[in-house]
């Protein structure tokens, strides 16, 4: 039918107009629920992740991190998650189980659904290493600021260092133009100079822009001041004939010369340094260690006013690396019971205080070290004792009666006998020697006996390996050719030590800062220029360590002899996320190229301290 069409069209079927309603304003599109919820979401996510500890992975594809752990010596990679290492082993192994997702989960979710670690990797270069922080078992570290102020290291002659305190002057007015300012500088050594004598205050004379400035400059192992006219004519009438472990050295009139050896220096009164300029030396000091891939340095003098400094400094949270003080008051009188111990003290833990630094002897370059029998090339002295043996037994009794662990400095093989005599009377008496670690800095020269009497006692021996190499020029004339056998014997002190522990320092500023320094004199026994007394295969080369076991001495040794080895040293699951990277294999390069390998990245707690690793 017609009606029936599909085309028809019924009345209530046709199309309506458009109706436009002009006052009635059109409704606006408003986020729903879910989209609310879903933005919040991500804000809260974001500023959750942004406040979760850091989590990443380090990788080596060519397995060139070096842990110091003997289950793990070398791996192929290590996941840090805030201030801690969590994980080691290879990328397959490290990486399978993180998700993409985790960042974007709290915590206590991921825990829950068994969701992995964020996906964050970083992959080293090819030529790359990575270790463990590296520290510095002994260094003393305002000095080194204190020194770079006027740096006399490397000078040549009188005149050179002369030349160079009138640059400095040059370069400060103020200084220049102030005759009541004091010129100080460190760092110079006679014995590089033609005739290797101690220079004399009228030798700063023969300059007339330093005529009349009262001048003090310390010699490069901080045990000697060379002062100006001016200065001992401050002095000079109230100069002592004899100094108790220091002494003035004369002319032939009986006429000071201007030289100063260990206990006499404290007769100069040069000026004490300001806040001010203890925190710029720090300063230069942290930027300086950091550069080269220090975690952590042993201070061995901190005076009680730097040690006020260093609290202030970790209690603003500004301490960038780990600090072991080993502190002096710089009298002889007891005080341990004064001073208070620290533990992982400041905002980040990193400052500590459990260790006194004690002096027996002088030292070697000044022919102020210690010795049993005369030095061969001056047979009028055998040295100087700093501390009498009775002074020196009586406060380490004391500091150990206390709860103080005790670092002497022994140089010469008198030194090293006195305070072994005095360790094992100690030891004897039913002292745990892992519980006290008593040290000995330097332990430069020793003879046969104490060489195997150190391993017995198990006392630490804490070396500086460029000491050797700086000494070696001239030690076997002060010492002659038996007494040397017993000098700088890293392989021997690392080999009858019950632990099995050698810490390595650098004494800096007498050294330099590059920890790659003291690697390089412990494995080879040579000089940065490749020669040494004994030819190109090193100085006593059977007293060379291995790289295995200097890297260790910089590391987890160091660790061990400031109470820190369950806790830094090594990377060790559990363990803090200290490590640096290297743009080459040191321990693996030739001799020669070792000193060319350069920092990339300084970490700290997980954190990048130098450089930039994410």
């Amino acid at each position: 039918m017609k009606n029936s069409s599909k085309g028809s069209t019924m009345k209530n079927e046709l199309p309506q107009p458009a109706i436009s309603l002009p006052l009635i304003p059109r409704p606006q599109k408003r986020p729903s629920v879910f989209r609310v919820w879903v933005g919040i979401g991500m804000i809260a996510t974001i500023l959750f992740y942004n406040s979760r500890p850091q989590t990443y992975t380090v990788c080596s594809g060519s397995k060139q991190i070096y842990t110091v752990d003997p289950l793990h010596p070398r791996v192929e990679c290590i996941s840090v998650k805030g201030t801690r290492i969590v994980d080691v082993g290879t990328a397959e192994a490290l990486t399978k189980h993180c998700n993409y997702l985790s960042p974007l989960l709290p915590e206590s979710i991921t825990s829950k659904l068994r969701i992995g670690p964020p996906c964050k990797v970083v992959q080293l270069d090819p030529n790359a290493v990575l270790v463990p922080g590296l520290a510095d078992a002994h260094a003393h570290i305002l000095e080194n600021g204190y020194m770079n102020q006027l740096p006399l290291g490397g000078s040549k002659s009188v005149q050179e260092v002369i030349k160079r305190i009138k640059a400095y002057l040059d370069a400060h007015p103020d200084v220049k133009d102030d005759k009541t300012r004091w010129i100080e500088g460190m760092g110079w050594d006679q014995g590089k100079w033609p005739g290797a004598q101690f220079p004399t205050a009228a030798d700063l004379d023969t300059e007339p822009l330093l005529k009349g400035r009262l001048i003090s400059l310390t010699r490069v192992d901080g045990h000697t001041r060379w002062v100006s006219t001016a200065v001992l004519q401050i002095v000079e009438k109230d100069l002592p004939t004899q100094v108790p472990g220091g002494l003035i050295v004369r002319d032939d009139s009986g006429a000071p010369t201007g030289i100063f050896v260990d206990n006499a220096v404290q007769l100069i009164p040069t000026p004490e340094w300001s806040e001010k300029q203890m925190s710029e030396y720090f300063d230069l000091t942290m930027k300086q260690a950091l550069s080269y891939g220090l975690t952590s340095v042993h201070d061995a003098w901190t005076k009680p006013v730097q040690i006020e400094l260093f609290k202030k400094i970790a209690k603003q949270g500004n301490l960038p690396m780990r600090v072991y003080m080993l502190a002096n008051n710089g009298t002889g009188d007891y005080w341990g019971s004064t001073l208070e111990k620290l533990y992982n003290y400041g905002v980040h833990g990193r400052l500590n205080l459990r260790a006194i630094k004690l002096v027996a002897d002088g030292a070697l370059g000044s022919w102020g070290a210690a010795l049993l029998e005369p030095y061969s090339d001056k047979p009028q002295t055998s040295g100087i004792m700093i501390s009498s043996p009775e002074i020196i037994q009586e406060q380490v009794r004391q500091f150990h009666k206390d709860g103080w662990q005790t670092a002497i400095h022994c140089i010469g093989d008198r030194a090293n006998h006195v305070v072994l005599g005095i360790y094992e009377s100690i030891l004897n008496e039913g002292t745990d020697v892992a519980e006290w670690r008593p040290r000995i800095e330097h332990a430069q020269i020793l003879t046969p006996e104490d060489l195997e009497k150190i391993g017995k006692l198990g006392v630490i021996a804490s070396v500086q390996p460029t000491h050797a190499t700086s000494d070696m020029w001239y030690a076997e004339t002060r010492l002659g050719p038996e007494r040397i056998k017993g000098a700088y014997a890293y392989q021997t002190l690392l080999t009858t030590s019950p632990q099995g522990v050698l810490p390595l320092g650098s004494d800096f500023p007498i050294e330099g800062v590059n920890p790659l320094l003291g690697f390089y004199a412990a494995v080879s026994k040579l000089s940065v220029d490749g020669t040494s007394p004994h030819g190109p295969g090193g100085w006593y080369p059977n007293e060379r360590l291995t790289r295995e076991q200097a890297l260790k001495g910089m590391t987890l040794d160091a660790a061990y002899a400031s109470f820190a080895e369950k806790e830094i040293g090594s990377l060790t699951i559990g363990k803090k996320a200290d490590f640096v990277v290297f743009d080459k294999d040191f321990m693996t390069l030739p001799f020669d190229e070792i000193l060319q390998a350069k920092v990339l990245t300084t970490v700290v707690d997980g954190e990048a301290a130098y450089g930039k690793l994410i």
